[in-house]
């Protein structure tokens, strides 16, 4: 044991020296990047149509950056850039992977001032052609944010997860605007029948909007829906039941199979759900209905209150 404490207490005054923490961390950094190359040269090899079977982790929060790494394989993509929503400190996202393996240019935006001061305080942030951006994002901005990026209208990815409006934020995109990819995040607990969102509020707030921390965004039939109308086709969700994936229609070939909602739906697992207190209660399957049930929702489809107005278990 005295060899062991003495073992622990060299190795803090090692990591305590100046400098080697960071270094430390740029060495396991460029481990995991190493990693994700040898996993984007073996989805290479597969010939699945099922975006789940190309799912790997390196920065994204679940599979996505290996589905993503199948998608820019698959769509003719002339200008490598990205637009990505609601990144945090960008530590945690689906195209930091895509910007540090492929060499992409970004531009990303987050609500907090702190976020964006990391990001800028970063090392991949002088390293690579980035641009973070503080923006509360709603359906007024969305437009001038993104002329902001300079990147045009033909994007290579773009990526929204705001955690709320995202419907509403999609649809006040002017339709000149054609990403080739288009990434969502939907709310799985809302089912796969009825194309719902949330009301749109421009300082909606998915935890104080409900203490469960379920009532947010739209369901994937509303997104299929929107997405439809502008020309995508949806090729696929991630297994986690969180992300959408969407490609141009004028760019779909045989590698990608385009899906109905109920085709593409994936149920989410993740008990994530709250009590008053901030409490995790850890809800699954329809308890988590149950939690939000009354809550109000828009059919996007004829834009009124949903058949009853509210949130019905029996009814997703």
């Amino acid at each position: 044991m005295k060899q062991i404490s003495k073992w622990n207490a060299r190795v803090l005054r090692v990591l305590k020296a100046p400098g080697n923490v960071e270094r430390l961390m740029t060495s396991l950094e460029q481990v995991k990047l190493n990693q994700g190359k040898l996993l984007s040269l073996a989805n290479l090899s597969m010939n699945s149509t099922s975006l789940q079977d190309y799912e790997f982790k390196i920065f994204s929060q679940w599979g996505e950056d290996g589905i993503i790494q199948k998608l820019i394989s698959s769509v003719e993509i002339k200008g490598k850039t990205f637009i990505e929503f609601g990144v945090e400190d960008f530590t945690e996202s689906n195209c930091r992977f895509l910007m540090t393996n492929n060499n992409w240019s970004g531009f990303i935006m987050d609500g907090s001032t702190v976020n964006i001061a990391k990001i800028k305080n970063s090392q991949f942030y002088w390293a690579y052609e980035l641009q973070a951006v503080h923006a509360f994002i709603n359906r007024d901005n969305v437009n001038n944010l993104l002329k902001l990026s300079g990147f045009g209208n033909d994007l290579g990815i773009l990526s929204i997860d705001i955690d709320g409006i995202d419907y509403w934020v999609l649809e006040a995109i002017d339709r000149a605007f054609l990403p080739r990819i288009l990434i969502v995040e939907y709310n799985a607990v809302f089912g796969c029948d009825r194309a719902i969102s949330v009301p749109y509020d421009p300082q909606f707030n998915r935890t104080t909007h409900h203490h469960s921390n379920l009532y947010f965004g739209a369901s994937l039939p509303a997104f299929v829906h929107l997405a439809g109308k502008r020309g995508y086709d949806l090729v696929g969700t991630n297994s986690a039941g969180g992300n959408a994936f969407f490609v141009r229609r004028d760019l779909m070939n045989g590698s990608l199979k385009p899906l109905s909602a109920k085709d593409g739906y994936t149920r989410s697992k993740a008990r994530e759900s709250r009590d008053r207190d901030g409490r995790f209660t850890f809800l699954t399957g329809d308890d988590r209905l149950t939690a939000i049930r009354g809550l109000p929702v828009i059919d996007v489809i004829t834009k009124d209150l949903a058949p009853g107005g509210q949130i019905e278990p029996e009814k997703l």
